[in-house]
C-alpha cells in the first residue's frame, strides 16, 4: 500500500501543510528568541499600562500555537482524514484493493 500514488498523494498533501507551517512557526520563535535577546530596548518598549512589546510578542507565540492548531484540525479533517479513511478500508478490505499490485 505504501507504493501507491494514493498513499504518495496523502504524504506529499500532509507534508504540503506540515513543513511550511513548522519552518514559519520556527522563524517567528526564532525572530521572538532574537528579539528578546539583541533588541531589549525595542522589547521594553510600553504598550499599554505595564504591558510591553516583549510580554505582547510571548504572548503572540501563545496565539500562533492555537492558531497553527486549529487550522491543522481543518486541514486534517477535509484533506488527510478521507485520504486516510480510504486507504485503510482499502487495507482492511482486499476485494476493494484489486487494483493496489504488491
Amino acid at each position: 500500500m505504501s507504493q501507491t500514488e494514493e498513499f504518495s498523494s496523502l504524504r506529499r498533501t500532509f507534508r504540503g501543510f506540515a513543513f511550511p507551517v513548522t519552518v514559519g512557526f520556527l522563524a517567528w520563535y526564532l525572530f521572538y528568541i532574537v528579539t528578546a535577546t539583541f533588541a531589549v530596548d525595542f522589547v521594553e518598549t510600553r504598550v499599554f499600562g505595564a504591558i510591553n512589546v516583549g510580554m505582547v510578542l510571548g504572548l503572540a507565540q501563545f496565539a500562533t500555537a492555537g492558531l497553527i492548531t486549529w487550522a491543522y484540525v481543518s486541514f486534517a479533517d477535509n484533506k488527510i482524514d478521507p485520504a486516510t479513511e480510504s486507504i485503510r478500508s482499502k487495507m482492511e478490505d482486499p476485494r476493494r484493493n484489486m487494483e493496489v499490485t504488491r
